[in-house]
């Protein structure tokens, strides 16, 4: 399994990860739970993103220096490319958060501590399927043959059910725990249990977190063989794949009320992972070079925002 993670890069990343979290969660609990506005989810965002460039050229400076600058521009544009499919991905994650918080009435002051949940979740969950992914790959090429066919699968599944809401009412985990656990009807401050008359009890806030969770397995599954299409280093899959993650609560509260303006962009994500998916079928073939990947997927998604943004949604039968 070869890697430019050495263990002093690996050290300096978790590092700055734990940083990172540390100051965010201390920021969100001084502020309290309240309602993130529109400009401080922007704010935060701009940050995020402006965090990963810098990690981005600093480690372009630094594999450069250590290898050559011909070795540091690929891995360089492998983060980039890496980091804005991920990035890219995630506005998926963040229309089922959408759909959830919306289905169960989730407050507006107990949303940031469910994203956050989720978010650390979803670093500890990536973290493990990217290094048994990698071990995989370092000993079984075909299986870049198998992320490739299924990626394409879920491609064209999801642009078949584009512009189609999930019943959640059918969520088998919703149903499970409908069927098996006491579920309270109000919420409870931001308590994810109560006992009433001696018995258990667990709150809308439970099933939130617990079917965010499931998410994230969901699309952990679906976006990281989709990062092994642009490299095999583990290193440069997880630390793009963190940054994505890292921003997800800024860009929820980001996209919140602007999720329905964007409606063609599930078609440029499943367009997105067709593309990669098809890139790894041909990698013996043809290999086609990471700058034109980056293009690519870029082209894809502002194609599908500007499409979304000259042609609104059409109103619904029977609206005004």
């Amino acid at each position: 399994m070869e890697t430019i993670g050495s263990p002093m890069l690996w050290g300096a990343f978790a590092a700055f990860v734990v940083v990172a979290l540390l100051v965010d969660l201390v920021l969100m609990r001084h502020g309290g739970p309240h309602k993130v506005t529109f400009k401080e989810a922007a704010w935060w965002s701009v940050g995020w993103i402006a965090l990963a460039l810098v990690f981005n050229a600093a480690l372009w400076w630094y594999v450069s220096r250590e290898s050559g600058a011909e070795v540091g521009n690929r891995i360089g544009l492998e983060f980039l490319t890496g980091y804005l499919v991920e990035k890219s991905l995630a506005v998926d994650n963040i229309f089922v958060f959408l759909m959830l918080f919306t289905y169960f009435a989730v407050p507006e002051e107990q949303r940031q501590r469910v994203l956050v949940i989720g978010i650390l979740g979803a670093i500890v969950l990536r973290s493990v399927l990217i290094f048994a992914g990698a071990l995989l790959l370092a000993k079984f090429h075909w299986v870049l043959y198998v992320f490739g066919a299924f990626l394409v699968f879920t491609g064209i599944k999801m642009l078949m059910a584009a512009g189609k809401s999930p019943d959640l009412e059918q969520n088998p985990v919703l149903k499970w725990m409908r069927g098996h656990l006491r579920l309270t009807d109000d919420y409870h401050d931001s308590k994810l249990s109560i006992v009433r008359d001696g018995k258990r009890w667990f709150t809308p806030l439970f099933a939130v977190i617990a079917l965010i969770g499931v998410t994230d397995v969901i699309f952990a599954v679906d976006s990281i063989p989709a990062i092994f299409a642009i490299t095999a280093d583990p290193f440069i899959v997880l630390t793009s794949n963190v940054f994505a993650v890292l921003g997800l609560r800024a860009m929820f509260f980001l996209l919140q009320g602007m999720a329905d303006r964007f409606h063609l962009l599930p078609y440029g994500l499943a367009t997105v992972l067709v593309f990669i998916g098809a890139k790894m079928l041909l990698i013996d073939i043809y290999k086609i070079p990471i700058l034109v990947s980056l293009l690519g997927v870029a082209a894809i998604i502002g194609t599908s925002v500007v499409l979304s943004l000259v042609r609104p949604p059409k109103p619904e039968a029977g609206g005004h």
